[in-house]
């Protein structure tokens, strides 16, 4: 069962107060959850998309008017199948002008083939979600809902929430849609068969399934004892279902939605993007998904495996000149390409190069804080093409794979930039921080830049930082360990392989989220202004010297130790490829 962690009503309540990367926050981590209850109730529609985005729209627009913050889950639940109760009956009086505009469905839409594609199901597991397709749109909305309890996503209580029920009535109704999916499962596996009196029963049938021919074919399944044979081994669905997680959110809808959030970019779809009558076929077509130029973007919340792209950069443009000014009165620009620093080009000026063979430089000794309005060095652009991400991983909490336990990793492939986000979860548990290690190198790894607003030890409260408080004690950083931001970025051009060590026992309970990124997001973090208001406490810090003398992360080797916790602390990255 889902069990709400201590960050999430923090993070609900800075939203609340205007934190527009809280926002972000809440926007990243619960979107596979409400892509994934619409596109079980919807079945997989083209107007899924539509639907998600309607639905954030109104989570980021009603968050001021949250009373509790405990409650927001369930809260989101309802207004998610309000959503789709609301597209449904919109769409009902126009179905036939509807289906003319948009054609015929793609398959590819298919919320039961995307889950058997995209969770690899097989066996019976593979029969449920096919079975999904049996149950009218009541029971699709029922086992949206008890698909993610039974998977450990939502309590009882955010399901009833979510069905406008009390929990007896809510239990009620999910028994019910489990008969229903049963039936339609004894259906499935007799259709595979080679029954004659099946064959005949469904000589009319055109092959689509729906709750009519379920009905129909199951009172033969039910009476044949060749049929009810074939499914007597059937195992309780809710015992396939346990644990089998989210599934992937499609390319594009991660960032265009966070990006809603961010600009609040309500306006656009004020009045709902589920126009009723005629004329909505025409804008709904219009009215796709918030999309953005990605290769791909693949979230499995829970899952094993997630591989994530970006598109390539576009080539390198010649760095605006900037007036001069002083670095404590240089003004801003909103745009991540145009940093006010001073009158010469982004990239440092030309340094001498290194020895032959050198490459990089760990910084093993505490960093200094500098002056919190001081803003930062130029960074330097390097070329970046696509980062691919493939490993085993948590609950994703910042839109990207969670590395929340010992034992999880991620491999990051290709050349491009990244992002490795730090949750201190000090309510839970304090002591040694464990820190990440990186095993496998090939080819080269810089530490580029430290953001997110803040360092771990900037005070968020008297006397309370982002390390622990006087209550809960504070997390410890091993000797010679930078001070921690909360976002740091990295750029990778060949391969390897990152690491949580995190055992439990007298350590911090940490974990880390990973996330692709452009040059764009990374200077848009350094250079974002102080705001306390939006826990921007400071601005980021360029490590990134444009060259190979650039800082390499802490922790860092060619090798591949049996256990990566083992790592040396002041580990060197070999010069030799």
């Amino acid at each position: 069962m889902y069990a709400r962690p201590t960050y999430e009503v923090e993070t609900v309540l800075a939203a609340r107060a205007g934190d527009r990367a809280a926002v972000d926050e809440l926007v990243r981590s619960h979107l596979p959850l409400v892509y994934n209850i619409a596109g079980r109730a919807m079945n997989g529609h083209p107007d899924v998309d539509d639907v998600v985005q309607e639905t954030m729209a109104r989570v980021v627009t009603g968050l001021s008017g949250l009373r509790d913050p405990e409650s927001y889950r369930s809260w989101l639940v309802a207004i998610t199948m309000n959503q789709v109760r609301e597209w449904r009956r919109a769409t009902a009086a126009t179905l036939s002008a509807l289906d003319e505009a948009l054609g015929l469905p793609d398959p590819g839409a298919d919320f039961a083939a995307v889950t058997i594609t995209r969770l690899r199901l097989s066996g019976q597991r593979r029969e449920t979600a096919e079975a999904a397709r049996w149950l009218d749109a009541d029971d699709r909305e029922v086992l949206a809902l008890w698909w993610l309890e039974v998977a450990g996503e939502l309590t009882r209580a955010e399901l009833a929430a979510g069905l406008g029920a009390n929990e007896q009535h809510a239990a009620v109704r999910v028994q019910r849609t489990k008969r229903r999916l049963e039936s339609a499962r004894a259906v499935v596996r007799a259709l595979t068969g080679t029954c004659p009196e099946l064959a005949a029963a469904a000589a009319r049938w055109d092959g689509a399934p729906s709750d009519l021919w379920r009905k129909r074919l199951f009172r033969h399944v039910r009476e044949c004892p060749a049929c009810s044979a074939q499914a007597s081994d059937l195992v309780p669905a809710d015992r396939l279902l346990a644990g089998i997680g989210l599934v992937a959110i499609p390319a594009g809808t991660v960032i265009g939605l966070v990006e809603l959030a961010r600009t609040a970019a309500v306006p656009a779809l004020k009045g709902g993007l589920l126009a009723k009558g005629k004329a909505a076929a025409g804008s709904l077509l219009a009215a796709k998904p918030v999309a953005v130029a990605a290769a791909g973007a693949t979230v499995i919340a829970g899952g094993a495996m997630v591989v994530q792209t970006i598109r390539p950069e576009a080539p390198e443009r010649a760095a605006p000149v900037i007036a001069t000014s002083s670095p404590a009165t240089a003004p801003r620009t909103t745009g991540p390409s145009a940093p006010t620093v001073s009158a010469r080009p982004l990239s440092p000026k030309p340094t001498p190069s290194p020895p032959a063979g050198a490459y990089g430089r760990t910084v093993d000794a505490v960093d200094q804080a500098l002056p919190k309005n001081r803003p930062p060095a130029p960074l330097p652009r390097r070329r970046a093409g696509q980062v691919a991400f493939v490993g085993e991983y948590g609950h994703a909490r910042f839109g990207g794979p969670g590395l929340t336990k010992r034992g999880h990793y991620l491999t990051i492939t290709g050349r491009g930039y990244f992002l490795v986000r730090l949750g201190i979860l000090y309510h839970n548990r304090v002591g040694p921080f464990p820190p990440v290690t990186w095993t496998g190198l090939k080819g080269k790894l810089f530490h580029v830049a430290s953001g997110g607003g803040r360092r771990m030890d900037d005070e968020q409260a008297p006397g309370v930082t982002w390390m622990g408080s006087p209550q809960t004690g504070y997390v410890q950083l091993p000797s010679g360990h930078q001070q921690r931001w909360q976002n740091e970025f990295y750029y990778i051009d060949g391969s390897v392989t990152v690491h949580n060590n995190d055992g439990g026992g007298g350590n911090a309970d940490v974990d880390f989220t990973v996330t692709p990124k452009t040059w764009e997001d990374v200077w848009a973090d350094l250079s974002a202004k102080p705001d306390r208001a939006r826990s921007i406490l400071r601005y980021g810090l360029t490590r990134d010297t444009g060259d190979d003398r650039a800082p390499v992360p802490q922790y860092v080797t060619r090798k591949r130790p049996a256990d990566p916790a083992l790592v040396p602390q002041r580990s060197q990255v070999s010069t030799s490829r």
